[in-house]
């Protein structure tokens, strides 16, 4: 099916909630969308970059540039018209795996609208409801914390990561445990801590955590795998992850023992599913982590969760829990206790509201074969 029109949007949307990690406060959040259309159907996806090259060395600029410059004509010169091929076409492309998996994802949902299925059709998924998990950020203060976390629980959510950095670790999570001693509780640092903090790490083993995710720099394997040898706690990798080489090589070195798939930080859904595959045969378990995507971007996680290996609560919480107004209708909402449901419509299954996407550009950009 041909490629008639691809369009590019920059989207600004406000947070309910400030949002704080290792790398700093945010109260908004700037990302792309990406519109292919073909024989009267149109796909739909997401891109994760951010305004700042924090959690990745992309940015929204450097993804439009290299989405513009180079995979978009890609797409027209090679007459690329399915995900698969444009992933082995655009691995020419060096890096910028969030430009391409912004495009390679409206492609999947542009297939499976043309096959007549949802996607997790297309994908392999298994499931039709996926665990739900939802992540807290850094808070002004541990009784603030502990709040935030209880108003989640009432919300039915079962599993709560909260994020920790050197000073807010230990007492966070001792805080939140002296009030929900039994709760699925997990931590994620992104890579903020140095060796030399590995008697903190280590303390966390008191806390009966999950999990204990990205302590150290994405490039570090080795550290990793000397931690994960102290700790009783799994180590998850996010960042570290780019591809199924890298996972491979974690999994041989002994770096994690979970390992968290975002589709966005790997380069698409075809390598998701490569590393997913690569896991379940290593006996790792792997979850869906999310970039605070919008109900576009949210709607291809619970596709990709569906699979069988997804097997710890994914970060994947409705809507509402970071906007006001998503640029979908319906939003994506609980589907009971900690639950959301697989979309069942064709494609991702979710509608893109065109005020909503307008009232929320920043900027739009229309490309045509020539």
């Amino acid at each position: 099916m041909k490629i008639d029109r691809i369009e590019l949007f920059l989207l600004r949307l406000p947070y309910v909630h400030f949002f704080e990690t290792s790398f700093g406060r945010a109260y908004d959040r700037t990302f792309s969308l990406i519109r292919v259309e073909a024989g009267g159907l149109t796909g739909w996806g997401e891109g994760v970059a951010e305004e700042r090259p924090l959690y990745s060395g992309e940015t929204t600029e450097t993804a439009w540039h290299v989405m513009k410059d180079f995979l978009i004509p890609l797409i027209f010169e090679k007459k690329i018209t399915g995900p698969e091929e444009f992933a082995r076409a655009a691995s020419v492309y060096r890096g910028n795996r969030m430009a391409k998996a912004g495009l390679e994802l409206a492609l999947w949902d542009l297939a499976a609208k043309a096959a007549g299925k949802p996607l997790s059709a297309l994908l392999g998924g298994t499931r039709t409801e996926i665990e739900a998990g939802v992540s807290c950020g850094i808070e002004d203060s541990l009784p603030d914390l502990v709040a935030r976390v209880g108003s989640y629980l009432d919300q039915g959510y079962r599993r709560v990561k909260i994020k920790i950095k050197p000073g807010w670790d230990t007492a966070a999570c001792a805080a939140v445990r002296e009030k929900y001693p039994d709760i699925m509780l997990q931590v994620d640092a992104n890579g903020a801590y140095k060796v030399e903090d590995m008697e903190t790490l280590a303390a966390l083993d008191a806390f009966n955590l999950l999990l204990v995710e990205q302590p150290f720099a994405p490039y570090d394997l080795w550290d990793h795998a000397k931690l994960q040898k102290r700790m009783k706690t799994p180590l998850c990798l996010d960042e570290s992850i780019l591809s199924a080489d890298t996972a491979r090589a974690a999994v041989e070195m002994g770096s994690c023992r979970i390992v968290n798939i975002k589709v966005g930080r790997v380069g698409g859904p075809v390598e998701a599913v490569k590393i997913h595959d690569l896991c379940q045969k290593a006996g790792i378990p792997v979850w869906c982590g999310g970039m605070l995507e919008s109900g576009i971007g949210r709607a291809h996680n619970l596709h990709l969760a569906s699979l069988p290996n997804f097997s710890l609560p994914a970060d994947l919480s409705a809507s509402r829990r970071y906007y006001r107004e998503d640029i979908i209708d319906p939003f994506i909402e609980l589907s009971g206790p900690g639950k959301i449901r697989v979309p069942d419509g064709l494609g991702i299954g979710v509608n893109p509201v065109a005020s909503r996407i307008e009232k929320a550009t920043l900027r739009r950009e229309e490309f045509r074969p020539s």
